[in-house]
C-alpha cells in the first residue's frame, strides 16, 4: 500500500490515560474510565484518525494475571467505550519484563515502551503514517516512545502525569501525592519533551485535532 494511503493515528496509553490508574489492574471491577475518555476517543473516530491502544502490561510477566485476563479487560474496555459510541481500531500490549518476568516473559524485547515495537507493529497491520500520528500518555516514557517512532508525544496530567509534568518544570507546584512514576524523573533531564501537556485525554485530543496536519 502506498504511503499516501496510510492513515494518521492517535496511539493511546491505557492505564492512567484512558482508564484510571489503580496499580496492577487484576479485577474487572477495577476498570473505570477517566472522565471524558470515551468522548475523546469518539472525537478521534469522527476525525478519521485511527485510535490505537499501546500498553505495557508487566503484570503478565510477574504472574499477577495472564494474557487471557487481559483479553477480558480489553473486551470490557471496548464495551464500555461502545456504550458511548466510541471504538478502538486496535489494542496492542507488551507482556514482558527484562528483570522481573517469569518463564518466556523474562526477556528484553522491542515492544516494551519506550521501545517503539508496538507502534511499528500497529503501523504495519493498520497501514499507519508515523509522521501524521500522535501518542498520548501519562508518563515521559510514552513521550519518548512517540519520538522513537516518529510521532508527536502529548503528556496528560491524569494517572502519573502530574508528577511527570512537574519533573519537566520543577518550578511549578508539585503534585500533592508522589505516585512513583516510572521513567526519567528526579534530577535527570528527560530525553524528549512533549509537544503539549494537557489536563486529560479529552483536552489532549481537542488540542491535537487543531494541531494535526491535513
Amino acid at each position: 500500500m502506498g504511503e499516501d494511503k496510510r492513515h494518521a493515528a492517535v496511539f493511546l496509553d491505557r492505564d492512567g490515560t484512558i482508564n484510571e490508574e489503580v496499580g496492577y489492574l487484576d479485577r474487572l471491577e477495577m476498570l473505570r474510565l477517566v472522565p471524558g475518555a470515551a468522548e475523546a476517543i469518539r472525537l478521534i473516530n469522527e476525525s478519521g484518525m485511527k485510535a490505537v491502544v499501546v500498553t505495557n502490561q508487566s503484570g503478565v510477566a510477574r504472574g499477577i494475571f495472564d494474557e487471557s485476563f487481559l483479553d477480558e479487560v480489553h473486551m470490557r474496555l471496548r464495551k464500555m467505550l461502545s456504550e458511548e459510541a466510541a471504538s478502538l481500531d486496535g489494542v496492542y500490549f507488551c507482556p514482558h519484563h527484562p528483570t522481573e518476568g517469569r518463564g518466556k516473559y523474562l526477556r528484553r524485547c522491542d515492544c516494551r515502551k519506550p521501545e517503539p515495537g508496538l507502534l511499528r507493529r500497529a503501523a504495519d497491520e493498520l497501514f499507519l503514517d508515523p509522521q501524521r500520528s500522535y501518542m498520548i500518555g501519562d508518563t515521559l516514557k510514552d513521550v519518548e516512545t512517540a519520538a522513537r517512532f516518529g510521532a508527536r508525544g502529548i503528556l496528560v496530567r491524569t494517572g502519573y502525569g502530574a508528577e511527570a509534568a512537574h519533573a519537566l518544570d520543577p518550578e511549578t507546584k508539585p503534585p500533592r501525592i508522589n505516585l512513583g512514576v516510572e521513567g526519567r524523573l528526579r534530577g535527570e533531564e528527560p530525553l524528549i519533551r512533549p509537544v503539549h501537556i494537557a489536563g486529560d485525554l479529552l483536552a489532549a485530543v481537542r488540542w491535537l485535532l487543531k494541531d494535526r496536519k491535513p
